[in-house]
């Protein structure tokens, strides 16, 4: 099992918390036991995944997209962003932006970006602690500010920023916009609802998300539960969004505190192809998050 030294970044809306990165030039440490000091490349082969975050959004993100993976890979070489929302808490009034409430087209879209009014045709949601949203790749969308929120994505840093509210970077220079870039990897279909329904359920496992990039899931637990690996392919990840708790493995423990996660391989080294998880306190939330 391996837990990480977060990523720490601060932006013009907000912080993250890189809790679990493959990005290049950002790739996660990890911060104890005997593999303490080492990069998640040297401990999993081949690129992580995954990019788990935490977000603190002081303020509104910029409305932005993200190209899936054929594009990525022919514009920029690496992976799309396809990614999912947990809501941990929010302020009073906070609410955020996912997908298209009005009928666009490109030219349409380029109207509403040039005039100021693309907020118009996006979907907004109040949210609340427990609210969770998918983003496949091409829908627009937004963080709005008072939202705390846990993040899963593909390992892909790739944004397309459509409209940033004619603010300044923190360099005090207009940021970049990718008008034109965003205009053909845009999903420009309506739903009727961009939510992720889930029913609670306490001390069992709940489907969050599942898609061909991430399954994700989650825990409310009140009494000790033990996972199995077997349906996880070559790790799983736990994400903690409240409570402490203790993760065992075999002879292996470690505790996990909110705002932290914790790789474990699922391979033969885990005794009995399961691991263990015991709340320390009565309220005890984590994702679980595999490919």
């Amino acid at each position: 099992m391996y837990k990480f030294n977060p990523i720490l970044k601060t932006l013009v809306w907000g912080t993250e918390s890189w809790v679990l990165s493959g990005v290049p030039g950002d790739e996660s440490v990890v911060s104890e036991g005997p593999d303490a000091g080492k990069k998640i490349s040297d401990i999993y082969p081949g690129q992580f995944p995954l990019l788990i975050k935490f977000i603190d959004a002081h303020d509104d993100l910029s409305i932005q997209v993200h190209p899936d993976d054929e594009v990525a890979a022919k514009r920029h070489g690496c992976k799309g962003k396809t990614e999912m929302w947990y809501i941990i808490g929010a302020r009073p009034g906070a609410h955020l932006l996912s997908g298209m409430k009005e009928q666009l087209d490109p030219s349409k879209y380029v109207d509403y970006v040039r005039g100021g009014h693309i907020v118009d045709a996006l979907a907004r949601y109040d949210v609340k602690e427990g609210d969770v949203f998918f983003l496949p790749a091409g829908r627009v969308h937004a963080i709005g500010g008072g939202c705390y929120l846990a993040e899963i994505q593909e390992t892909s840093d790739i944004t397309y920023r459509i409209y940033d509210y004619d603010r300044p970077g923190l360099d005090g220079k207009p940021r970049q916009l990718h008008t034109e870039e965003a205009k053909d990897v845009i999903d420009y279909s309506v739903l009727p609802d961009y939510r992720t329904s889930y029913e609670h359920s306490e001390n069992a496992e709940v489907s969050l998300v599942k898609c061909s990039h991430f399954t994700t899931g989650l825990l409310e637990l009140s009494r000790p539960y033990q996972r199995p690996l077997d349906d996880c392919g070559s790790f799983l990840v736990l994400i903690s969004l409240e409570g402490n708790c203790t993760i065992r493995t075999g002879t292996e423990s470690l505790t996990l505190s909110p705002g932290q996660a914790v790789l474990i391989p699922a391979n033969a080294d885990v005794a009995a192809g399961a691991v263990t998880i015991i709340p320390t306190e009565d309220n005890t939330k984590l994702l679980t998050t595999h490919i």
